[in-house]
Parts: C-alpha cells; sequence; structure tokens
C-alpha cells in the first residue's frame, strides 16, 4: 500500500531555501526546518480557489481567520481564547522580534533555555538587548530544565522576559503542566514575562501532550505572550502567516506598536488562506504526518543502534527534528557536520548554532519520504567511526 508522504518530490530548483542553498545538486538536505511533503489537499484546493480568482491586492483578515483560530485551539488543545487576544503578522520570528521590541528597552535581559532555536539569538540582539543564556540539564540522555539556574537569572534586575519553546526545539522536548507551571510560578515572582514560542505545538508524538502554557492557570495567562502558527505542522512556512495571543489589551497595544514599527503588519492572502483550510480542514492530514514521522523515527534509532552506535540519539517527544549527541567520536559539532557534507553529500545543522550547549550535537530533520531519509542515514554511516 502506497503511503502519499514516500512520495520523492522534486524541490531543487524551485527555489527552495533547503535545496537550492547547498551547494551541489547531489547533497541530501536534512537541516533547515521544513518538511519534503505536499500539503494537506484542503490547503491546496484552498490555494487553487484563491489563485484563480486572479486579483492579489491587500488582504483584509475577516471573521472566519480567527474563528479558525480560536476553533482549532478549542477542538485540539482545550484552549479557548477570544478573539480580540489574536494579533497577526507575517511569521514566528518576526511575532518573537516584535514582542521583545514591545516588551523591552535595549540593555535589558531576555533569558533562554539553551540549547535553543538560533533565531532567539538574533532576535534579542536585534532589539538591543542582552541574551541570559540559562542552559537546560543533560544527563542520562535527557534534558530537563535547571530551575536553580532560571531562578537566579530572573532574579537579576535587569532581566524582562524569558524566551521559551514548548516544544522545544532542537531537544525535542515537551514540557509537561508542572514544568510550565514552575516557570511561571519564578517569572512572576521576579517580573518577567513569558514568551511562548509555540510553532511546533502540533508535531508531538503519543505519550505526550502538548499544552498552551497560557491554558495551565489565571496567572500564566496574564504573564505570557503566545506566538503560533500553523506554518512547522502544515508545511506552509513560505505562505507566512503568524498570530500573537495575549490576554493583556496594553500588553496587545505595545505589540500592535512595534508590529508596525518592524513593518510586519500586513499579510498575504495565500496564508490566510492556507491557515483557515488546515485549521478547519486539516486534522486528518496532521494525523497522518504525526504517524509517518514517528514512523521515521522509529526507523532512524534502529539504524542508528546498528551502524552507528556511538551516537546517542535525544528521545524526540516532539518536533520533525532529531537531537544527536555525536560526543563519543571526540570530534566538534562543525567538524562532524562538515565531513557529512564534503564526504557524506548530507547536509545536518551543528549544535554549535543553537548555544554553546549544543556542542556535541548535530540536528536531524527527518520530515522527508522514508527512503530519502534512509539514503542519508547510510551516507553518515559511511563516513563516520562507528
Amino acid at each position: 500500500m502506497t503511503n502519499k508522504f514516500d512520495d520523492l518530490i522534486t524541490r531543487r530548483g524551485t527555489g527552495s531555501y533547503k535545496w537550492d542553498e547547498p551547494e551541489g545538486d547531489d547533497i541530501i538536505p536534512m537541516w533547515v526546518a521544513d518538511m519534503d511533503f505536499r500539503v494537506a489537499r484542503p490547503i491546496m484546493d484552498a490555494l487553487r480557489r484563491r489563485v484563480e480568482h486572479g486579483v492579489f491586492g491587500y488582504t483584509l483578515v475577516t471573521d472566519e481567520y480567527y474563528d479558525a483560530v480560536i476553533s482549532w485551539f478549542s477542538r485540539r488543545h482545550g484552549w479557548t481564547m477570544r478573539r480580540e487576544w489574536i494579533q497577526y503578522t507575517s511569521g514566528v520570528v518576526p511575532a518573537v522580534s516584535a514582542v521583545i521590541k514591545a516588551l523591552t528597552v535595549p540593555g535589558d535581559r531576555v533569558i533562554v533555555q539553551t540549547p535553543v532555536y538560533n533565531c532567539f539569538f538574533s532576535s534579542i540582539r536585534n532589539n538591543g538587548c542582552d541574551v541570559s543564556e540559562s542552559p537546560l540539564i543533560y544527563a542520562g540522555g535527557l534534558y530537563t530544565m535547571d530551575f536553580d539556574d532560571l531562578e537566579q537569572r530572573a532574579a537579576d534586575p535587569k532581566a524582562r522576559l524569558m524566551l521559551l519553546c514548548n516544544p522545544h526545539n532542537p531537544a525535542g522536548r515537551v514540557w509537561t503542566a508542572e514544568e510550565l507551571l514552575r516557570v511561571n510560578d519564578i517569572c512572576v515572582r521576579h517580573g518577567v514575562t513569558v514568551v511562548s514560542d509555540e510553532i511546533h505545538c502540533e508535531l508531538v508524538y503519543d505519550g505526550h501532550e502538548y499544552r498552551p502554557f497560557a491554558s495551565l492557570s489565571a496567572g500564566c495567562l496574564a504573564n505570557s505572550v503566545t506566538c503560533c502558527s500553523p506554518s512547522k505542522a502544515f508545511n506552509t512556512a513560505g505562505l507566512q502567516i503568524a498570530n500573537i495571543i495575549s490576554a493583556d489589551a496594553d500588553v496587545r497595544r505595545r505589540i500592535d506598536r512595534a508590529i508596525n514599527i518592524n513593518e510586519v503588519c500586513d499579510v498575504n492572502p495565500f496564508g490566510v488562506a492556507a491557515l483557515i483550510a488546515a485549521y478547519n480542514e486539516g486534522g486528518e492530514w496532521l494525523d497522518s504526518l504525526l504517524a509517518y514521522i514517528k514512523g521515521n523515527y522509529t526507523a532512524l534509532c534502529e539504524f542508528f543502534a546498528g551502524r552507528l552506535p556511538r551516537v546517542r540519539i535525544v528521545p524526540m517527544e516532539g518536533t520533525y527534528l532529531v537531537w544527536a549527541d555525536i560526543s563519543a567520536f571526540g570530534m566538534t559539532s562543525d567538524q562532524v557536520t562538515e565531513r557529512l557534507l564534503t564526504e557524506g553529500r548530507v547536509m545536518v545543522s551543528s549544535g554549535t548554532i543553537y548555544g554553546q550547549a549544543g556542542e556535541g550535537f548535530i540536528r536531524i530533520n527527518i520530515a522527508c519520504p522514508r527512503e530519502r531519509m534512509m539514503e542519508g542515514l547510510r551516507r553518515m554511516a559511511a563516513v563516520l567511526p562507528r
């Protein structure tokens, strides 16, 4: 029986950042976080209808858009938000940047839990703020939060925000309600607002549950701003649509000002149409996707256990990004990444771009047809020491 996710779609030569940025047409790209799968049929149909209209002027975001967002999060995640809480923009990175601009002044400190998504660092520094790194604890092949260190950093008088990654990229953790409530307790006591990047929220596997940070308590809702998008789960990153959610009217006013200062207040009609279709009709496709990626992950773990046993795979509770401990090789992350690229012709991400805590790791994107993933893994095994 064929699976739609097994289709080997040619992306090279289409202006794909993932495929066309690497130099060489023989490279398998397993780095930047987008998927090699066609989007769900309802999204294709919605975009086709919009294209056939033939006029692509400035976009008015209507009630249908807000209703789709509210209904999806209520149905899938038990969080019923209000329309007025939602502010749209062109992506989660612009969203995070706008929130930082809105809620800090240059010289303030923003806490991150490293290793963490590399754009956090640039968003903080581009707004004139300083990064305060609170490394996660890595022990026994698992990651946990260092709450003592977080407490110390939150107590810093210059600390204003904490950027939370929920689920966490690249460590793959889906934070529990208990962990998130403890984060909020620390941050509230020290006057630190939590900015929760929840772009990977749909990509969670059996045995784990994504809990929207703001849904956990009245205190979490009052002390947080959530940034989310269907782009990772539904493979629509190029359509550039995201939402910022805050229950505080004054915070929203400041964010609205920052969005306009940053000139990311307009969105395109295709992003709007895709979000509505994804949230209203994409659930069944998403469930199938999760099952397929989980199969990829299982196949990868079996492969490494047999062919590259010195590599320790960190459990992937969420995302489609495998975080692999390669420290046993005695090489830096950059050295391993370079060898894989130049000798193996497979491109992965070096752990060092996620902060110094990422040294000794690489990140592997497995959101691709299994045949392609397995070829990439075989190339890795051919050039890395057993």
